[in-house]
């Protein structure tokens, strides 16, 4: 997990098992939808997307959830969309390359949609860390992958 690129012969090296077992397990943790898939993480600044931000979204009527992810997944900005509970229906993370893009988004895009009552915006100042939870503290795990057993 805190390397994709690591080879499986390495990961078999640190396990003490073969490749091919380290290969089979990847597999099949694939296949039971634990491992979606693994990803090149861009620092976007560098490539011109200089405002990370997140907007919250109140909505009119709280029944129309699908046509709202289907027109907010069609906005190229939107890179993570959250069904939420709380002050907002739905919650937004979004790139742009200013202040004056995020504007645009806002007006031209996101309160465009039907059914978008308001929203709010929150900017990124800096991203201090991005991590995957620590399993074995999280979810108390013994040195086997299974669950600790509560007494």
């Amino acid at each position: 997990m805190n390397d994709a690129r690591t080879p499986y012969l390495e990961i078999a090296r640190e396990c003490n098992v073969s490749g091919a077992t380290v290969h089979l397990r990847i597999q099949k943790l694939e296949r039971l939808g634990i491992i979606n898939g693994s990803r090149l993480i861009a620092d976007y600044r560098k490539l011109g997307l200089g405002i990370s931000a997140y907007l919250g979204i109140h909505m009119e009527k709280a029944d129309q959830y699908d046509e709202m992810f289907s027109k907010l997944r069609a906005i190229p900005e939107v890179v993570e969309c959250y069904l939420t509970t709380g002050n907002y229906g739905i919650f937004l993370k979004v790139f742009c390359r200013d202040t004056t893009h995020l504007r645009e988004l806002l007006l031209d895009k996101v309160q465009k949609i039907p059914n978008v009552n308001r929203t709010e915006t929150f900017i990124s100042l800096q991203q201090v860390f991005d991590r995957e939870p620590d399993l074995n503290s999280v979810l108390d795990l013994n040195l086997t992958g299974e669950p600790a057993k509560q007494d």
